[in-house]
């Protein structure tokens, strides 16, 4: 986006804000580093236009490592969204995320003000007083910093770092879907970034839990063709089913990978590839049509499904999950391999080789 459009944007958005005194702003559930990052942008605007007080809220946990150490930095009070009164606030905005997705909590019949976001519109956005979809872009903190930046303002290191960080997690180091105004962004905001401090976010600190879950995961990975697919079974940190996603995709055969879970009546689903002409959008909506909502980008998308009960059974849901996710890719007759076909026991006892 040019500039002046984004200027004109900004007065757009002072204009909302005036004589408002209470935004409540609404993250994805288990909201990401880009998400943070663009959300506490968004609250730095709200109180530079129009002294505008805000609270961030968001469903579900802050679960990755790296996005707890960036809550700490950034000391973010994103507050859950199941204790607050929607009504109190005088505009609600949503930002990395959009009315109708499924991937928020908003309740249902609220049409937020504001929807600013990087992924591309839904048709319920089209019904707020402001919305800024920028589907092209590979980061909502991209976005985020325009504004920051026709505003005049300069952000602090900790929001700087927190907008750096979140573009480069969400591009994957410009390794997918980024585009020229990320670049750019990204240039502006190093030099204002923390940069000890992003190193020991990016090294977040894992419980044992994390790594029992990812036995579980390389221990239920199967391949097909090109695809590479994995069911974490019931988890606790939804935000391994992405990481182990990113993870599986890296296999040497791999072009698409698929991983999903089970939390709180819900089935989460992460899809990844890196197919010249893979469309990860549309493969997560064919894969939950009609069982549930998805959604993001060619090659990056993620989908839920509602498994409350009464339900499908949990292996059936599996399979069909499976069925469609190989069809979509041109894998159903692939054969079908286990990862890692023998359980690797570990080494003790100095039964491994001697060490130096």
């Amino acid at each position: 986006m040019r500039p002046t459009q984004t200027l004109r944007k900004l007065a757009d958005l002072r204009s909302l804000l005036a004589g408002k005194s209470s935004l409540l702003i609404v993250l994805q559930d288990n909201p990401d580093p880009d998400a943070l990052a663009a959300a506490m942008a968004l609250r730095k605007l709200a109180h530079h236009l129009g002294g505008v007080q805000c609270t961030l809220a968001s469903g579900g946990s802050v679960g990755r490592a790296e996005n707890r150490a960036l809550v700490r930095y950034l000391d973010a009070n994103v507050r859950p969204i199941e204790q607050i009164e929607t009504s109190r606030f005088d505009v609600i905005a949503t930002v990395d995320t959009q009315p109708g997705l499924g991937n928020n909590s908003l309740p249902a019949g609220i049409v937020p003000q504001i929807v600013i976001d990087h992924h591309p519109i839904h048709d319920e956005t089209r019904r707020a007083q402001f919305f800024d979809i920028r589907s092209r872009y590979g980061a909502s903190s991209t976005i985020l910093w325009e504004y920051i930046q026709a505003a005049n303002l300069t952000p602090e290191p900790p929001l700087a770092t927190a907008l750096l960080y979140g573009i480069q997690s969400d591009t994957q180091d410009f390794g997918r879907e980024a585009t020229a105004a990320d670049k750019l962004a990204y240039g502006d905001l190093y030099p204002l970034a923390n940069k000890r401090i992003l190193g020991t976010i990016q090294r977040g600190e894992e419980p044992t839990e994390y790594y029992r879950v990812l036995v579980t995961a390389l221990a239920a990975a199967n391949l097909a063709g090109n695809c590479i697919y994995s069911n974490l079974g019931s988890v606790d940190n939804v935000d391994m089913i992405a990481e182990v996603a990113d993870l599986l995709l890296r296999h040497e055969r791999a072009d698409w990978s698929l991983c999903w879970g089970h939390h709180d009546n819900r089935m989460l689903l992460s899809l990844r590839t890196i197919a010249p002409d893979g469309r990860a959008d549309v493969v997560i909506r064919h894969i939950v049509h009609r069982k549930g909502t998805g959604g993001g980008h060619h090659s990056m998308a993620g989908g839920q499904i509602s498994v409350a009960p009464p339900q499908t059974s949990q292996e059936k849901l599996d399979r069909l999950i499976v069925r469609r996710f190989l069809h979509a890719t041109g894998n159903e007759k692939a054969p079908i391999q286990k990862l890692l076909p023998q359980t690797v026991s570990p080494l003790r006892d100095g039964a491994g080789p001697a060490g130096p």
